[in-house]
């Protein structure tokens, strides 16, 4: 079974497992069981479209997709009765152009696109296409669990444990929910919470990123070698935050557990507090920032334990 719908006018949000974080507006601005606007002679809701992707259907959607297309498909909410993992989910087909952040925190399935995607992209990467005429992506997180090292294009390679970014293309949540004890390196800037929801491996990112890196972190470590934007470490849980250069501020809101390492600075916020470093944190340092101790005594820690 598949759903073929038609827009009129690109539409925001659409396929969006979180509904456009349904939890912040409560329905106020983007009700599930509504009607998408302007469709052509289809009245389907958001809520038909995510549940035929739960059911590893196929969406087709002919003319334009707004912004957040795919928003964290693949991802089973525990705001609405899931687990918290990874669900397998269907494909979507998009026989136009695509607006900017197209799968967002996409845990699993795959888009095919005709058209031009703006940019910045979401947690996904394109693969080689299987389908005349379309450009075929997938979730980078599925790729570091399933992929297969022969799939992605040039310049980006995997070698099935370590994904090295090289396309220069802008995206966010890069690694969102990954779970596997891979590498990824992006050569480049990034865009807004990078390493969502991680929970093993390693995230690199040689340049600069927006705001929320490393949020709601729950293991694994994300190093970002350029200046981060505000609310780094925000909800972070576990594992490792590193932060070489400078912090715009509000450095770990919400913080509930793990480390953060600044270098450049950055004004952090309670429950967060400096801790003095020991042995361990000097050879994390030095193994993970490629460096010597004197290097690695520049940094400064930050905890909500002391640990």
């Amino acid at each position: 079974m598949s759903i073929e719908i038609e827009f009129t006018s690109p539409q925001k949000c659409v396929c969006d497992f979180t509904y456009n974080f349904y939890w912040q507006h409560q329905g106020k601005e983007l009700d599930p069981d509504g009607v998408i606007p302007d469709q052509k002679d289809t009245d389907y809701t958001y809520r038909d479209l995510v549940t035929a992707l739960r059911k590893n259907e196929t969406v087709t959607i002919k003319g334009d997709a707004g912004k957040r297309l795919c928003s964290n498909v693949g991802a089973d909410m525990r705001y609405f009765d899931g687990t918290g993992g990874i669900i397998d989910s269907g494909t979507i087909i998009v026989d136009g152009d695509v607006g900017t952040r197209m799968g967002m925190g996409m845990a699993s399935g795959s888009i095919y696109v005709s058209g031009k995607v703006a940019e910045p992209l979401g947690n996904i990467i394109e693969v080689q296409s299987d389908l005349a005429g379309f450009r075929k992506y997938r979730s980078i997180t599925d790729i570091l669990h399933h992929g297969s090292a022969d799939e992605l294009l040039p310049p980006n390679t995997f070698d099935g444990t370590r994904l090295i970014l090289a396309d220069g293309i802008l995206r966010d949540t890069i690694a969102a929910r990954c779970s596997a004890d891979c590498t990824v390196v992006v050569n480049g800037d990034a865009d807004l919470s990078v390493g969502m929801l991680m929970s093993a491996g390693e995230l690199r990112v040689c340049g600069d990123v927006k705001m929320n890196a490393g949020t709601l972190l729950s293991g694994g470590t994300v190093v970002i070698d350029g200046n981060a934007g505000e609310f780094a470490a925000a909800d972070m849980r576990a594992g490792v935050l590193i932060i070489k250069g400078k912090s715009k501020g509000f450095v770990g809101g919400k913080m509930r557990g793990g480390a953060v390492f600044l270098k450049g600075g950055g004004a952090v916020i309670p429950p967060v507090r400096k801790v003095p470093l020991k042995g361990a944190d000097y050879r994390l340092l030095t193994r993970t920032m490629h460096t010597n101790q004197i290097e690695a005594m520049m940094y400064t820690k930050y905890s909500v334990n002391g640990l």
